[in-house]
């Protein structure tokens, strides 16, 4: 019974929910910009309500103190944005190359002693017309894992040359060939030269950069050792690129199988299989079930194709949307992949080497407890582990051990718990945190390995098996009229 109410809920939250959003709490339909706003508070409100609580009741925190921690976290230091403009630029650099980008800023001034400042020779600033039929559709500034690895190098091998900070990060958006990632250099630079600190300049760009970078080089700040920082952070990043395309590559193969699998069959039975369905009728007689059952595929593929297309991209579509928006039905779905054989597995082994490798990382750059649990909340994406972080702040706040949220979790494997529990008790936390990380990752790589030599051969018998079904479905009645003419 509890599972309908459970399928019940999903459903409702999936058909109700967008549609209240659509309108205010007098019945009023409200503006898409309305709409979108809202729809922005009431996912920060959920997040802030699952920690809020833990965060203020933690034995290190008290009052005010505990609401400036909650700012600081939950807000993502993401600055006032409200009042800038978007100003177009067409300039040219030392190399007569000309350069079209954009900058935010309050003024036109400001764009112009900034582009001065850093040797460009203006041609044109215009500030960006804002209109409702205006569509700004670029690829977001958002720097992924390979992206982090290779700048936090570069900065870092600049800056232990000699280079300064600031002509460090110039030299970064001189170098690179993505507008985007130019625009956030370009801000960063402009933050450094109005005196702010670096962590703050990664702060206003909290869209492009995460929150664990930000963090630790606001921590590598106070002990005043930030190459050593970005050097830590490049292999981290390394080491979950390294993972992604290992998974990647592990599914390329077979998903590349699989769908041609999919075309082939799909062409014998829309295009193949009805050339026989005449010579069938016009011989007569019983049909074998594995031809009827491949005719019946036949005329039901070749009649409903286009209901069946929109199906699945429907499906998808309200899969994505559900998953992406809905709590309830995204932690069922993780739940249900992280038990799947082998696949489960993967999931767990990835999702463990990235949360011990992070706490690692933050408790070695002397992070509070607490602000890193809030702080991997924000990192994790897996409903599961926020369950075991937000369970964890709890017990904390009461003067727990850490370890005792994750004592017997099916998420959390013995070793690692075992492992958590020495190093609480031995104060080498974060030294067993990367023994952890470690280990689980080494059982991860070992683990794809296995899944892409599994997986290839089954893929290939899969199709061999499909197309052979269709073919045997066509050959054995062909066979019977063979016989039946032989014998007349």
């Amino acid at each position: 019974m509890n599972v309908f109410i459970s399928v019940y809920h999903v459903i409702r939250d999936l058909f109700v929910s967008p549609f209240k959003a659509l309108k205010g709490e007098n019945g009023e339909k409200l503006s898409k910009e309305e709409r979108k706003k809202r729809r922005k508070e009431q996912k920060e409100k959920e997040t802030v309500d699952m920690m809020s609580e833990a965060i203020k009741n933690a034995s290190s925190l008290s009052g005010k103190d505990s609401n400036k921690v909650i700012d600081r976290i939950m807000t993502d230091g993401k600055a006032d944005k409200e009042n800038l403009i978007t100003f177009n630029y067409v300039v040219k650099n030392d190399y007569g190359q000309t350069i079209k980008s954009s900058f935010d800023a309050k003024s036109k001034s400001e764009v112009e002693a900034f582009l001065t400042n850093e040797g460009y020779k203006i041609e044109s600033i215009t500030a960006k017309q804002k209109s409702k039929f205006n569509f700004d559709i670029t690829i977001g500034p958002k720097f992924n894992a390979g992206d982090l690895n290779f700048a936090l190098t570069q900065l870092s091998t600049y800056i232990r040359a000699g280079i300064p900070l600031i002509d460090s990060v110039r030299i970064l958006a001189k170098q690179t060939t993505k507008p985007v990632h130019r625009k956030v250099y370009e801000k960063l630079v402009f933050d450094l030269v109005a005196g702010e600190s670096f962590s703050k300049a990664l702060e206003n760009q909290s869209d492009a950069f995460p929150r664990l970078l930000i963090n630790m080089v606001k921590a590598s700040e106070m002990t005043g050792d930030l190459p050593t920082t970005l050097d830590e952070m490049s292999e981290y990043y390394t080491s979950i690129d390294e993972t992604k395309k290992q998974m990647i590559s592990a599914l390329t193969y077979p998903l590349i199988i699989l769908i041609f699998a999919i075309i082939v069959v799909c062409f014998v039975l829309i295009y193949v299989v009805p050339n026989f369905v005449n010579m069938f009728s016009e011989a007569g007689g019983d049909l074998p079930t594995i031809t009827v059952f491949t005719l019946n595929a036949s005329n039901f593929i070749t009649n409903y194709w286009v209901y069946i297309f929109v199906f699945l991209v429907v499906a998808t579509i309200v899969y994505i949307v559900a998953f992406r928006n809905i709590k309830s039905f995204r932690k069922a779905m993780q739940t249900f992949y992280m038990k799947l054989p082998v696949f489960g597995n993967i999931i767990i082994y990835n999702e463990v080497t990235m949360f011990t490798k992070t706490f690692a990382q933050l408790l070695n750059h002397s992070v509070h407890i607490t602000d890193s649990m809030a702080i991997l909340s924000k990192i994790s994406n897996n409903e599961i582990y926020k369950e075991i972080i937000a369970n964890t702040m709890n017990t904390l706040s009461k003067g727990g051990k850490i370890s005792e949220s994750f004592r017997g979790h099916w998420a959390f494997p013995v070793v690692a718990y075992e492992m958590l529990v020495t190093g609480e008790s031995t104060g080498q936390l974060g030294t067993m945190m990367e023994k952890v990380s470690e280990h689980f990752n080494n059982l991860h790589k070992n683990l794809v390995n296995q899944l892409k030599s599994l997986i290839e051969p089954i893929t290939i018998v899969f199709l061999a098996c499909a197309v052979g079904f269709i073919l045997l479905s066509i050959f054995i009645p062909m066979f019977n009229l063979y016989d039946a003419v032989q014998g007349v």
